[in-house]
């Protein structure tokens, strides 16, 4: 069943697509004033500052994921397109969601990243040597976009000489719904979903009998209280773990480099001076730029743990980039500071029972991309005439870039 679509429009009504790209004076306006606001409009209760968002989050006994609405629609409303039930982490509650979890964990164990760093490396070694100091480049295009995607199709086990077709399936199949198209955007999904589906099959199939390191033979050899995938469900969970792997560590790592040329354009020589400040600038970046995190959850009985009265059944949207920016956990939180001693309590990754199964992944390729990048470029320079009200469009994280120019030396 295709779950109602909960239009964050409505709630926010921001004016542009760059005020909903970094929407710093929203937070602050919701974390002072409207700390558990109610919107008649959508009918949703919205949360916003750090303890209750974490609550929320983590108390599978009050607020369930278990219900008929989301914030936001991905895949596609067809069979090709459709989360194998066994796979359903994001909308089942403990302890259900305990073995599905397991499943999907077996191909995300510290020995696979372990193993997979080299690789990522490789990557990230070729992508940054093909650019040429002295000319302009686009690191979206160059960069935040085709290294998730790469990564994520080598570890997944599929030819990684078809990226850019994956990239352009990602788009189609995480590409948020509005009232006005829901219905055209719907017949894309579902052609796309059945190009991906026709295409990774066989694929599955020849694997059954030639496995090798990848994340489609760790799926063929999981098995946990006697369960197991079928050739169908392999195919479209790496449809969903190809799309939460690609989105959003590209939605964060283009926005990383969009604070680095404009939120603070000194930082990028004190990172290229001491590398091993890259995982800090990660971690605070993760949580000062990743723009509109948010999750939905479902009142089970009525309760007032969050100070006011909410009934069984009513939505609460926990909005994590908010609580990131919450002064009761973060001192000066409007300020990018990659020294915070607890930036990495940042909720940008969830919390509880739900937290992302990916984050070591992406946080992997995050410092690997950056500490590559520093390492072979030394200066970059923003573009006078880039206009970011232009270069955004909507995606499963929010707003994200489709082109970041700048200017890079050797």
């Amino acid at each position: 069943m295709q779950k109602e679509i909960i239009s964050m429009q409505d709630i926010t009504q921001f004016k542009t697509r760059s005020e909903e790209f970094f929407p710093l004076e929203w937070y602050r306006k919701m974390l002072n004033n409207n700390p558990v606001y109610y919107h008649e409009g959508t009918d949703t209760w919205n949360v916003f500052r750090y303890d209750d968002v974490k609550m929320v989050l983590s108390n599978h006994e009050i607020f369930s994921s278990v219900g008929y609405r989301t914030t936001i629609g991905v895949g596609a409303n067809n069979k090709e397109g459709s989360i194998p039930e066994k796979v359903n982490i994001s909308s089942v509650d403990p302890p259900q969601h305990f073995k599905s979890r397991s499943l999907l964990s077996a191909a995300f164990t510290p020995r696979s990243l372990k193993s997979w760093e080299p690789r990522i490396q490789q990557i990230a070694n070729k992508l940054v040597d093909d650019m040429v100091p002295g000319t302009i480049i686009d690191i979206v295009e160059d960069l935040a976009g085709l290294l998730p995607t790469m990564v994520m199709a080598d570890l997944i086990g599929v030819p990684s000489k078809d990226s850019l077709q994956y990239k352009k399936w990602v788009d189609v199949l995480f590409q948020p719904y509005t009232k006005e198209n829901q219905r055209e955007i719907d017949k894309k999904k579902q052609q796309t979903a059945k190009e991906y589906f026709q295409y990774l099959y066989p694929l599955v199939v020849e694997k059954r009998s030639n496995p090798s390191d990848d994340i489609i033979s760790d799926l063929l050899r999981v098995e946990i209280d006697g369960d197991r995938f079928t050739d169908d469900e392999i195919v479209r969970t790496t449809m969903l773990l190809l799309g939460a792997g690609v989105e959003t560590t590209g939605h964060t790592l283009s926005s990383m480099f969009y604070s680095l040329l404009y939120d603070d354009q000194d930082l990028y020589g004190q990172l290229r001076n001491d590398l091993d400040l890259v995982p800090k600038a990660v971690e605070e970046m993760l949580r000062y730029r990743f723009n509109v995190g948010k999750r939905e959850r479902f009142v089970k009985e009525d309760t007032d743990v969050l100070g006011v009265p909410m009934k069984k059944g009513d939505v609460v949207i926990a909005w994590m980039s908010a609580a990131n920016m919450d002064e009761r956990m973060f001192e000066n939180p409007f300020k990018l500071d990659i020294h915070r001693k607890n930036n990495k309590k940042h909720l940008t990754f969830g919390n509880g029972p739900h937290f992302c199964l990916g984050a070591p992944l992406a946080r992997l390729e995050l410092n690997i991309a950056l500490k590559t990048f520093l390492q072979k470029i030394s200066r970059i320079e923003p573009i006078e005439s880039f206009d970011l009200e232009n270069n955004l469009m909507n995606s499963a994280p929010g707003q994200s870039l489709v082109h970041l120019p700048m200017k890079i030396y050797k």
